[in-house]
């Protein structure tokens, strides 16, 4: 069923589809998000949970993002076009997220299994909200849309915090999982980019507004899903290899002399 175009009143969270000249003037200024946001921020600073300004940045930088991706524009387009809704989805899960948990403390103690759990639970997310059925519902109904952001939003966070803050013996494992996501992200982006036909239903008319038709619309978030989160996750992958290859270096010659 198509809401659109059967006629159906439907209110998505993010308003109804903008327009090319009214889209700059969208703002989602929804006062229990604005509240939210503004409590993460007090409870981190209240909390202190690092005493590293650089991990403290990293928080900062991340939360913006995430509060920027939420009540700019962007929001508003989302509903218009599958490829913001991808755009939205790459700039929380894949920029956001990792600079939250480089912000948050490491753990003391790891449950076993947690880097195979975190990287289960960002896969279900991603496939299951991009799944046309849980999609086409996130546009009926705020609840469902906001256990769409909150359950892929922090299956992320969960995600990058185990791998970025692994420790040196867990190095490999996080590498490997890391390798497994970029791929599973590849595949998912691949299958929406070839698909011969229009998937979701929200997006069945209003791409033609931006000049896109709905598969075209289509193609390019899974190329967007595909091809700059696959680079993403590379350097995901490169950046915490070469740094641990430089420590060992580092520490080489001093086990050397030591062996002297």
């Amino acid at each position: 069923m198509n809401p659109y175009s059967d006629g159906i009143s439907i209110a998505p969270y993010c308003g109804s589809p903008p327009t090319v000249e009214s889209l700059a003037g969208r703002w989602n200024l929804d006062p229990v998000l604005l509240a939210a946001l503004v409590g993460i921020a007090f409870l981190y600073v209240w909390l202190k949970p690092s005493h590293s300004r650089r991990a403290a940045w990293a928080f900062g930088i991340g939360w913006a993002i995430t509060s920027l991706a939420l009540i700019s524009p962007l929001c508003a387009l989302s509903v218009s076009l599958f490829t913001a809704r991808v755009g939205q989805h790459m700039l929380l899960t894949l920029v956001a997220a990792p600079l939250v948990g480089l912000g948050l403390p490491a753990a003391s103690r790891r449950m076993p299994g947690q880097e195979l759990w975190a990287t289960s639970a960002f896969a279900a997310a991603l496939w299951v909200w991009h799944s046309p059925g849980p999609y086409d519902e996130t546009f009926l109904s705020p609840l469902i849309y906001w256990m769409m952001h909150v359950t892929t939003l922090g299956a992320a966070i969960l995600f990058w915090w185990t791998v970025l803050r692994a420790p040196a013996d867990r190095l490999g494992l996080s590498i490997a999982v890391t390798l497994a996501t970029g791929l599973q992200m590849a595949l998912l982006g691949a299958v929406i980019t070839w698909a011969r036909v229009p998937l979701y239903w929200p997006h069945s008319v209003t791409p033609y507004e931006w000049g896109l038709t709905p598969l075209q619309d289509q193609q390019l978030g899974g190329a967007l899903m595909w091809v700059p989160g696959g680079f993403i996750f590379l350097f995901a992958i490169v950046a915490p290899l070469a740094l641990a290859l430089r420590r060992g270096a580092d520490r080489t010659p001093v086990s050397a002399l030591r062996g002297a």
